[in-house]
């Protein structure tokens, strides 16, 4: 795909590094938090952290700017913006200033779609084509479901070649449906998860097609109007929006202008617009029960599973997994000149949202776990002792990768004896150690990486990366 990636999955599931340097954000933490044991929900405390946070990731030149808001049991602590909306004309980042939120739309498509099935006019296990009859599942069955958690096994469109001819032109929406379907499936429906912008734009087209309504004005009046959105909107490549930020992209000379894309292909998968200070008010509101009803909140924030009763960590548009060692409820988006991430805490009911407009060292996830441990603390780490020994586990396994591609990754010891996992995904200068968590899975960053014996001896090894599974063959 090319560097405009219309929508993809934030960056830790392909590479590992934090991106924003631990010396930086040791010393912001260092200054800024009370100790551990008296964290505190304190509003200035936190705005203090968050600007010694937020001055470290701008030094340098490293981000053009980013907003931060924060609340803690439904109460807003922070919305501050921070560097610069624009480069040229230095215009300092206001406080409510609007960004691209790539992949955080997802979350909203799958309100949306939930919206629908509580009032009885989608189902989520019948086939696409009861409600997009001309779509061509090649002889496959395709239940909604499947479009929600990236199991459809549908290419995505954002991984095919021949999409880098139309991204910056504006065409028919059919043009970019007959691409995709045309295509071989990844794998069979239910049988694997890849992140999958296509199937989140068929969920845009049912949307449409069952509410009689553009996706646009239904996110707005549905979603918007009710979570008190005020700057969230449908992106735009031409309308003149009030403190909408400038993307820019990091590049051998610094920072330039990011490259223009069409709003007409993202779509439900990821053209909206929104302030952090939005995105916030959206977690309070989706996760305090006034977008869904209780029953549909609790099937869009469950993982499903694959065929074979493999447990995801990927529910509806949404991930549930850990974030700075805690339960969260997140997802991230990324596309050209912007990043983005949006976490809640359930257990403290905090809410973290980032918002960066530029794509580079910068990144919002890092940003997301240094503001929880600012506030919640240090989680404890896992205590867990493996028992058996790591050679058991050393070994070259291969298998198909996230977007169908032939992957082989490496499990070796460091010199502490230490398990290390090389792979295409994890960074050549930054050691991904697995880290025991029990029985025989190991955590990697937010990947659970699980091995698995036949007859006694290690035969398989699957990588949950919350936004993809893959499952690969030790090689003899």
């Amino acid at each position: 795909m090319p560097r405009t990636r219309p929508s993809t999955p934030p960056r830790p599931v392909k590479q590992l590094s934090l991106r924003l340097r631990p010396a930086a954000l040791a010393a912001a933490l260092a200054l800024a938090a009370p100790p551990a044991a008296a964290q505190t929900a304190d509003p200035a405390r936190i705005a203090a952290g968050v600007d010694s946070l937020a001055a470290a990731a701008l030094a340098g030149g490293r981000a053009a700017g980013l907003s931060i808001a924060v609340s803690l049991d439904g109460r807003p602590a922070i919305a501050r913006g921070y560097g610069y909306v624009d480069l040229e004309w230095k215009v300092p980042t206001p406080d409510r200033a609007v960004y691209q939120i790539g992949s955080l739309t997802k979350q909203f498509t799958s309100a949306a779609v939930m919206q629908l099935v509580e009032q009885g006019r989608i189902d989520l296990d019948a086939d696409v084509t009861t409600y997009l009859p001309d779509y061509d599942t090649q002889g496959r069955k395709v239940p909604v479901r499947r479009l929600l958690d990236h199991t459809s096994g549908i290419r995505s469109y954002t991984s095919i070649p021949e999409f880098a001819g139309i991204e910056r032109r504006t065409f028919p929406r059919d043009t970019l449906v007959k691409l995709f379907s045309a295509q071989p499936y990844t794998f069979e429906p239910g049988t694997s998860e890849s992140y999958n912008n296509s199937g989140f734009f068929l969920l845009g087209l049912i949307i449409e097609r069952v509410s009689g309504q553009s996706y646009a004005r239904y996110v707005k009046e549905k979603l918007f109007d009710r979570a008190g959105m005020r700057e969230a909107r449908y992106c735009s490549e031409s309308e003149v929006v009030p403190g909408m930020a400038h993307g820019y992209d990091m590049g051998e000379r610094g920072l330039g202008h990011a490259p223009a894309i069409s709003h007409a292909w993202p779509y439900a998968a990821g053209s909206l617009c929104a302030s952090a200070a939005d995105l916030d008010a959206w977690n309070r509101a989706l996760h305090g029960g006034k977008v869904l009803g209780a029953a549909a909140y609790a099937e869009m924030i469950r993982p499903g599973a694959l065929n074979d009763g493999t447990p995801l960590r990927y529910a509806k548009g949404i991930a549930v997994a850990d974030v700075a060692g805690r339960p969260a409820l997140y997802h991230g988006g990324d596309i050209a000149g912007f990043a983005s991430y949006l976490a809640w805490f359930p257990e403290s009911r905090l809410s973290v949202a980032v918002t960066v407009n530029s794509q580079g060292p910068v990144r919002p996830d890092a940003i997301t776990r240094a503001v929880a441990e600012l506030v919640l603390g240090k989680a404890a780490p896992p205590t867990a002792r493996l028992k058996r020994k790591a050679a058991e586990y050393v070994g070259a396994y291969r298998g198909t990768g996230g977007m169908g591609e032939d992957l082989t990754v490496h499990v070796v010891t460091d010199s502490a004896g230490r398990l290390v996992l090389k792979s295409p995904f994890t960074h050549p200068d930054a050691p991904a150690t697995l880290v025991y968590t029990g029985g025989e899975s190991f955590a990697l960053d937010d990947k659970r990486v699980t091995f698995v014996r036949e007859r006694g001896r290690v035969a398989r090894l699957s990588v949950d990366a919350v936004y993809g599974l893959m499952v690969l063959a030790r090689q003899p």
